[in-house]
Parts: C-alpha cells; structure tokens; sequence
C-alpha cells in the first residue's frame, strides 16, 4: 500500500481514527500506518472521537477498551448511533474471554490485544474496510471512491447527482413546453361529433357522455373547477379549460419519463423514485389527494405486498425446498435448467399465476445460489445469479400469451373485444397464443446459457440434487409446513377460481391472516418484506392512472400511431407488427394491464378501418404487453425477483436494475422477433380468425 499512497492525494488515502489515551503507543502507531498508505487522525479520548467521527467520516475506528471518563463501550455506542456502518476494532488489554464478549455484546468488527503487530492490524484495518462496504450496502448509503467533479455527477448506486439533474431539467423543459396542437384536438373533441374515433383509445371513453370532451371529463374526476359568477350573481363551478388539463398531461409525461431514468439509472433509491411520483401527482394537481392515495392502493400493490410476505412464510417453514424438488427436479446442470425448466415454467404461468410461481421459486434459487457459492469457497458468482433469477423471471413473463388466465390484461382485451360485439373463447385464445410460449421460453433459456457460459465460475450445478439435499435436512414435514401447504394450495385455488371477483390481492391478504392464526406468521416477519418494491410497484400503478385520466397515455399512442408508415396500417399483420411494437415499448413504463387498456381501444378500431381481424390485432397488443422484461416496475415479477435477489448476509443487490435494463432489453428485442415471425408471420398465416 505505500506505494500506491505516494500516487494518490489525502483525499484518496482511506481514513483511519486511533483512539488512544497513551499519548506515546498512539503516535507512534498513527506514525507505522501513516507510512503504510493510511490517512491517520487521532484522539486521545472519546468525546472528540464522536467529534471527528461526525464531521470525517472515517472508515475505520481503532478503539481503545479502557479510557477515562467515556471508556471504550461508551464511544462505541455513541460512534454507532451517528455511523452504523463504521468499522470498530478494539484494542484491549484484557484477557481473550473479556474481549470476546465485547465483541459478541456490541457490534465490533474485531479485537486485538494490546499492543499487537502493525502487520496484523493491518490486515484486520482491511478487513474492516471490505465489510464496511457490506455495511453500506445494508443500510443504503452511497460509497464513492473518488472525490473528482466528474466522479460526484455520476455518483454510484442510489446517488447520481448527475442524474437526477437531467431529470430534472427533462422535467421542466417537458413542464413549460407549449401544448400541440395534436394534444389540443385530443383533449377537446366530443364524443359524438365527426372524428371521435380519435378518442376511443382515451381510459373512460366507455364512461363519457355524448358531447364531452377528454378535457371535460378530466377535470371533473380530478375535481379541477374555478368559481365564476353567473349573470344574475350567482356563484357556480365550472371545469377548468383545455390549457389546465393539457398542462397535466404534460406533467405526467414529465413524471414517466423522470421515473424511468431514475429507476433504470439507479438516480435514488428505488422507494425514493416510488415517493417522488406521488410528491409531483399531489402538487401537481394531477388527482385530488385522496384519487392519488387509490392510485397507490391498487389490487396489483396488495398482491406485491402479500406475495412477498408469503414468500417470507414459505422460505421460513422451509416448504420452499420442499417445492423446489417438484418444480427443479429435470434441472441437474445449468443447461437442463435452461432447456427444459424454461419451457415447463412458462407453460404453467401461462394458466397458474406467473407471479405466484415466480415469489414461489426465487427464494430456492436464492438458496441453492448462496449454498454454491459457499461450497466453492468464493464470495459470489455474478452471472450464476443472473442465469438463475433472470431465467426464472423472463420464462414466467412470456407464458403471458397462453391462455385468458394469464394475467389480467388478458381478461381486460377479451372486455374490450366484447365491447365492440366480438367474443372470443377460452380455447380460441389458447389455440392462438400457446404455441409462442414454449418456443420464446427455450429462446431465454438459449439466451441466458450462451451469455452466461463463458462468465460463470461454477460451471457445475446440479440444481435439483442442491434442493433436494437442503431439504434432506430438514427431516420429514413438520406441522408448519402442512399448515403453510394448506393455506398456499386453497390459495392457488382462489387465485385460479376466484380472481375476477377478489382480484389477486384479497385472497393473499386472507392467506396471511390465516397464516398468522394458524401460528406460522409474525408480524415481524411480515415487516421484514422489502418495503422499498412495494412502494416501487404502488407508484408505477399511480403513475399509470395519471397517464391514463389526464389524456397523456391517449396522446403517446396517438403519436406512436400517426408515426407509422401507411404499409403498417393497410393490413391485419402490419398492424399487429405495430401495435406490438408500441404495446412492448409502453408496458416497461406502464403496468401491463393499464398499456391493454390505454392501447387496446385503439387497435380494435383501427383493425375495422383497415379492414383487418380485431381479435387478430387485439391478440398481438395483448401478447407484447407481456414483455414488461427492461425495468423493475413493468410487472410484479421483475419486481418479486428484484426483491429477492440480495445476498442474505452483505445486503448486496446481486441483480440490478442494470442486469434487467440489459437482460431485458435483449429478451425484449428476441420476444419481437419470435412474436413476428413464429405467430404472426408463422403459424397464425395458416389459420382463421373468428369474425
């Protein structure tokens, strides 16, 4: 270390505190280290330590045990409570037994008695050093490494100053831009008059009254009225105008477009991005506050919320390896996990919940990772984790097009196909979408094998020989864990039956209190859920309610469809190329269902225009809202995997929004491909669609 020292200024040195009341020992040792590449400060005493430690932020504090007045423990306490994360080692004159209950009681990194080999302090300085960056991690502060002006604006994960300056400056340029005239046309033409057709794609059409415009309707639901005094002066309201509403929706797509780049940056951290949305929506006007309370509450949020905290109740019981064996059992190596659980997995969620499957099996695969790990003796295998969990992810995301019983959007196009009187059935749906699940679904496995292969440093895993040893040791099933399989199977039940009565959130709400009556569930296990995805997931869906009444969400699919050229909008095939592709694009900012509701009145009209099949165009909107793979808020299974995918004991997010954004954005670019040529330039060329 000290020659690097002599190429670096003091700002770049790492930062040690000594504190020590022998005056000579504490010299002379801030003298060894300082030669060895250390920026050395030291105190004589604890109450100037608390000071320095304050104002210096040192990465390591040497900790004498025994000082007057405030001695070692004291400082020790008082220096946590301002720095959790900083590194304690205490210097102790006592016996080992004494200096290991220190230890143990309060959260020291280490001790060595005095006095002790530099070499060795050393090495426990820099030990130190890497478990502080762990520390870091588990309470979420920014760690930056140099001081430079480019350095600050780039900042690292969760503090991007940089970021969030572009941002905000895309924010007000999108705030004070003058209205176009196109959006003008939008919001101000009426139901009923000539041209209305423009404004089918708009949330509420289906609730507007003949001579109202989207402006109108707008303003009443997000009660945007001025007070004017009528002829005989008289007081009454009246809606804001056009300019008012245009200028929200303006806001919203300042909102969605700030949110992106801060979610996918990683700007500030994820659940600060999430409050963000709502601060703007509130003091924007966007909703009344109480609209843009239930646009956080959705059914969608709850479900999140219960997901993970049934995840929580599985993986204590162990019954997660218990489900492991079942689901992983043809996984023994990598490549079987990425040829045949793919396409098993996706096949299922194409009737089961997706979501449910995905909060089911990213937990073992978390364990049988960190199990891997630990066994090869290294501190953690990037690409193995990515393999796993984006495989896990994506495989889910696609068995979206297999049946009705996919997901909601599903249900929500076959409600807007039905509205314009064409109806279609469950098999009709399974005929049409099912072949392109299991053939995307090895595509992923394919992708994730091939990128992953030269990365990895465990080659060899045999997943299901992983699981079923885990479970090994856990004996026969206890009565907890036929308590918690009750509750998930009459669960998985309700999810498969009852969804379209209590949507998805109701029967896990109901799960959860059972599970805490019947014993299995705390609180505190429930308040152990990452918060932080919840809030993430809440504010996509506020976002995507914004989008949706202020008009924006109209005016993005307008713009996107007035962009195509006329080859595009002459048949049933280019329109479905198209509308995919805008559906695929919008469904990573919006959540799936609110991208079908916002897209799919859009495309049913235009198909009867152009003289194309709506159920085929409907279909293809419907399947490209399934490849939400890019960002974490684009459905609650990047959300559920993101959640989980935090080394269990340093707090490290092993898979970043990075991972997803890359991973994502090719899986993506591969679902286009595959939903073009193998469905709609394929398979469905062969068949007829019902009139």
């Amino acid at each position: 270390m000290a020659d690097n020292a002599g190429k670096r200024s003091p700002a770049e040195l790492p930062k040690i505190l000594l504190v020590d009341d022998e005056d000579q020992f504490r010299i002379t040792l801030a003298k060894q280290l300082t030669v060895r590449g250390y920026q050395v400060l030291d105190v004589n005493n604890g109450e100037d330590a608390i000071k320095i430690v304050r104002h210096e932020d040192p990465e390591v504090v040497v900790l004498d045990q025994k000082m007057p007045k405030m001695d070692g423990i004291q400082t020790l306490q008082e220096l946590k409570k301002i720095r959790p994360e900083v590194q304690i080692i205490m210097l102790t004159g006592h016996g080992s037994i004494e200096s290991a209950r220190v230890t143990g009681k309060h959260d020291v990194f280490g001790y060595l008695q005095k006095p002790c080999p530099v070499e060795e302090l050393i090495e426990k300085i820099e030990g130190a050093r890497d478990e502080r960056r762990y520390a870091m991690a588990r309470q979420e502060i920014p760690h930056v490494d140099k001081k430079s002006v480019k350095d600050w604006l780039i900042g690292v994960q969760n503090s991007r100053p940089g970021i969030i300056m572009l941002g905000a400056l895309i924010f007000m340029i999108l705030f004070f831009m003058p209205p176009t005239e196109r959006l003008r046309v939008l919001l101000t033409t009426e139901k009923g008059s000539p041209g209305d057709e423009i404004i089918m794609g708009y949330a509420d059409y289906g609730k507007m009254k003949p001579g109202q415009s989207v402006s109108q309707v707008y303003a009443g639901k997000a009660g945007l009225y001025r007070t004017v005094k009528t002829p005989d002066g008289k007081k009454m309201k009246v809606p804001l105008g056009p300019e008012a509403t245009m200028r929200r929706a303006h806001v919203m797509i300042g909102v969605l477009f700030v949110a992106a780049l801060f979610w996918a940056t990683g700007a500030v951290p994820v659940g600060v991005t999430a409050l963000l949305v709502g601060v703007l929506m509130y003091f924007f006007g966007i909703l009344p506050p109480d609209g843009v309370a239930k646009a956080y509450a959705k059914d969608a949020v709850i479900f999140i919320f219960g997901v993970l905290a049934m995840a929580a109740a599985i993986s204590k019981t162990g019954l997660d390896r218990r489900i492991g064996i079942l689901l992983l059992s043809p996984s023994t190596s990598l490549a079987k996990m990425a040829f045949i659980f793919a396409p098993m997995l996706a096949i299922t969620a194409a009737f089961l919940s997706e979501h449910a499957l995905v909060a089911f099996i990213a937990p073992i695969f978390m364990m049988v990772y960190m199990g891997a790990i630990k066994a090869s003796g290294i501190s953690k295998d990037k690409a193995l984790v990515v393999m796993m969990l984006l495989t896990l992810n994506f495989s889910a995301n696609i068995g979206g097009p297999g049946s009705p019983a996919a997901g909601g959007r599903n249900a929500i196009m076959i409600g807007i196909l039905s509205d314009y009187g064409i109806s279609l059935t469950f098999a009709q749906w399974v005929k049409f979408g099912l072949p392109f699940v299991p053939v995307m679904a090895v595509i992923v496995g394919v992708y994730f094998y091939l990128v992953s292969k030269g990365q990895l440093k465990i080659n060899r895993l045999n997943i299901a020989a992983a699981v079923r040893r885990e479970s090994e040791k856990l004996g026969k099933m206890t009565v907890t864990e036929y308590k918690t399989a009750a509750v998930l199977i009459i669960l998985i039940i309700m999810w498969s039956t009852l969804s379209s009565r209590f949507g998805m959130g109701g029967p896990v709400i109901l799960a959860l209190v059972a599970l805490n009556v019947l014993g299995v569930l705390r609180w505190k296990d429930v308040n152990s859920i990452h918060w932080d995805v919840v809030a993430l997931y809440a504010a996509a869906s506020a976002m995507g309610s914004g989008l949706a009444a202020s008009g924006a969400a109209l005016w993005i699919a307008d713009s996107f469809v007035r962009l195509l050229p006329d080859f595009l909008t002459r048949s049933g095939t280019g329109l479905s190329i198209a509308t995919s592709i805008f559906t695929g694009i919008l469904t990573n900012f919006m959540s799936d269902g609110a991208t079908v509701a916002a897209i799919g009145p859009i495309c049913v009209p235009m198909a009867t225009i152009a003289g194309a099949s709506p159920i085929m165009v409907g279909l293809a909107t419907a399947f490209a809202s399934s490849f939400a793979h890019m960002l974490v808020i684009g459905t609650p299974n990047n959300a559920i995997v993101f959640a989980l995918a935090k080394d269990y004991e340093t707090g490290e997010q092993l898979v970043t929004m990075k991972d997803f954004f890359v991973h994502g954005g090719m899986v993506l670019i591969l679902s286009f491909l595959v939903l073009w040529f193998w469905v709609i330039l394929g398979y469905w060329q062969w068949m007829t669609f019902p009139v």
